[in-house]
C-alpha cells in the first residue's frame, strides 16, 4: 500500500511539472519584447515569365510567415503579378516554388504590383514613409518601432553594388539600401533587422558597407563577385520555379521548428546545401544565435502550409547561373518540341540571344576603349572583379547605360557587364568622361 502512495504521489509530481512546462511553452512569446511587432517586407524585382522564379520565391514566403502567424497587416509584398495569370501559365492562377509543390499564390497580399514595384518606393516602404505611399496600392508601410523586429527578403537579378526593379533602367544600389537601413537605425525604426538578399553578386550589397554594431544581420545567395543559381526546371511550366538559395531557406522553414532554429543554424544549413555560390552573411553577429521565430514567426507552421519537404529531392540537379536562365530555358523548349517549325523558331531564338550577348560585350567594351589610354588599363578594368566605391559615378553611368544602350528588364545579360563600368570609375576616369563615351558608343547604334 505504501508503495502505491508513493508512487502516486511520484505521477502527481511529474503531472505538475510538465502541467509547469506546458504552460511555459505556450506562454513563450515568438513577439520581439513585449511590446514588440514583427514586420516583413518582401519584394520579387522582376516581371515575366522567364523569371517566374522571383514571384514564386516571394509568394513562398509570404507563405512561410503567413503560416507562422505574423498577421498580413504586418506583411508587406511588392510584386509586378504576371505569372499567376500569365498566358504561358497551364495553371492559371497558381504558382508553385519547386516541382509537384503546392500552390503559393494564394492568399498573398499583393500591396504593390507593376509599375509600383520600383526602388524609390522600396526605400519608401522600408522607412515607414506612410504620407508619401497612401498615393500608392494599398499605402502599407513598414510601421515598425524600437521593439519590432523586421525581416526583408528580396529576390531577383543583380549586379555589383545593385539589385534590379522591374522597369527600364530601375536598379537600387548598395549605397541607398545601407543608408536606409541606417537611417531606419537612427530614428530607432526597429530593435533588431534580419535581412536576405537573393541575386547576382548580391554580396557586394553589403560587404564592406553594413555596420556590424546597429543590430541589422544580413545573409546573401552569393558572394560579392558570382552568380546565384536558378533551379527546379518544370516541363510542364517550361521554366524554372525557384533559386538555389531561397528554396533553401525555405524548405529549411517549412520544416524546422522556429522556436528552436537559430539564425546561425539556418545559415549553416543554407550554406552547406547551397553549392552552387558562396552564401554569405553580414552585420552583426551578436544576436545570430535568436531563433528564428522572432524574425519569421513562431513553431511550426499551420497545417495550411506545411509542404512534403521530406519527399522531395535535397539537391537541385539542374541549377543553372541565372544569367544563363534565358538560353536554358530555350535549350529545354528546343529539346521538347515537336515539330520543325516550332525547332527552327527556338533555335533562331537561341541564336538572336547569343548574338545580343555578345553585342552588349563588344559595346561594353568599346565603351572602355574611349575612355582608356592602355592596354594594361584596359586589361585590369575588364577581368578585375569589381567593387564600387565611388556610387556617383557608378549610378550615373548605370542610369546613362541603361537609358541609352540597353533596358535591364529587357537585357538582363547587360547586368553582367556593369561591372566594367565600376571599374572605369575606380580608376578615377571622370563620370563626364564615362558619360560621354556611353552616349558616344550607344547613340551610334
Amino acid at each position: 500500500m505504501a508503495n502505491w502512495i508513493t508512487l502516486l504521489a511520484f505521477l502527481s509530481l511529474l503531472l505538475i511539472c510538465v502541467a509547469t512546462e506546458d504552460e511555459e511553452f505556450s506562454q513563450k512569446s515568438s513577439t520581439p519584447s513585449e511590446e514588440g511587432k514583427h514586420w516583413a517586407l518582401l519584394v520579387a524585382g522582376s516581371s515575366s515569365w522567364m523569371n517566374y522564379r522571383h514571384q514564386a520565391d516571394i509568394c513562398h514566403a509570404y507563405q512561410v510567415l503567413h503560416s507562422h502567424g505574423i498577421p498580413d497587416e504586418n506583411i508587406v509584398v511588392m510584386m509586378y503579378d504576371d505569372i499567376a495569370h500569365n498566358a504561358e501559365n497551364p495553371t492559371p492562377g497558381i504558382i508553385i516554388n519547386r516541382p509537384n509543390g503546392s500552390d503559393v499564390y494564394h492568399g498573398v497580399v499583393k500591396d504593390y504590383t507593376r509599375d509600383d514595384v520600383t526602388p524609390e518606393k522600396f526605400l519608401e516602404v522600408l522607412k515607414g514613409n506612410k504620407e508619401y505611399m497612401k498615393h500608392f496600392g494599398s499605402g502599407k508601410v513598414i510601421d515598425s518601432g524600437p521593439n519590432d523586429h523586421v525581416f526583408v527578403f528580396f529576390s531577383d537579378h543583380g549586379a555589383p553594388g545593385l539589385i534590379a526593379f522591374p522597369g527600364l533602367d530601375n536598379v537600387l544600389t548598395a549605397q541607398q539600401l545601407n543608408k536606409a537601413i541606417k537611417y531606419m537605425h537612427k530614428n530607432n525604426k526597429y530593435k533588431k533587422m534580419v535581412v536576405y538578399i537573393e541575386a547576382c553578386e548580391s554580396g557586394s550589397m553589403f560587404r564592406k558597407l553594413l555596420p556590424d554594431d546597429i543590430k541589422v544581420y544580413a545573409t546573401t545567395a552569393s558572394s560579392y563577385n558570382e552568380s546565384s543559381y536558378a533551379c527546379y526546371f518544370d516541363q510542364k511550366r517550361r521554366t524554372y520555379l525557384g533559386d538555389v538559395y531561397s528554396v533553401k531557406w525555405m524548405e529549411n522553414s517549412d520544416k524546422a521548428n522556429l522556436d528552436v532554429e537559430s539564425l546561425l543554424q539556418q545559415f549553416k544549413i543554407i550554406k552547406r546545401e547551397t553549392n552552387t555560390s558562396h552564401v554569405q552573411k553580414f552585420g552583426d553577429m551578436s544576436f545570430d544565435k535568436d531563433p528564428l521565430d522572432e524574425y519569421q514567426g513562431e513553431g511550426q507552421a499551420t497545417k495550411l502550409h506545411r509542404e512534403p519537404v521530406g519527399s522531395l529531392p535535397e539537391a537541385p540537379y539542374d541549377a543553372v547561373p541565372s544569367p544563363d536562365v534565358p538560353i536554358e530555358i530555350l535549350k529545354h523548349r528546343l529539346a521538347a518540341a515537336t515539330t520543325e517549325v516550332e525547332r527552327q523558331q527556338l533555335t533562331h531564338e537561341i541564336s538572336a540571344l547569343l548574338q545580343m550577348r555578345e553585342k552588349i560585350k563588344a559595346t561594353v567594351k568599346q565603351i572602355a576603349s574611349h575612355v582608356i589610354a592602355s592596354d594594361s588599363q584596359m586589361n585590369r578594368v575588364l577581368m578585375r572583379s569589381a567593387e564600387p566605391v565611388n556610387y556617383n559615378c557608378y549610378e550615373a553611368a548605370i542610369h546613362t547605360f541603361g537609358q541609352n544602350c540597353f533596358h535591364f528588364n529587357e537585357h538582363e545579360y547587360a547586368l553582367r557587364h556593369l561591372y566594367v563600368l565600376s571599374n572605369l570609375c575606380e580608376e578615377g576616369i571622370p563620370t563626364e568622361s564615362i558619360v560621354s563615351a556611353i552616349n558616344g558608343v550607344c547613340g551610334s547604334q
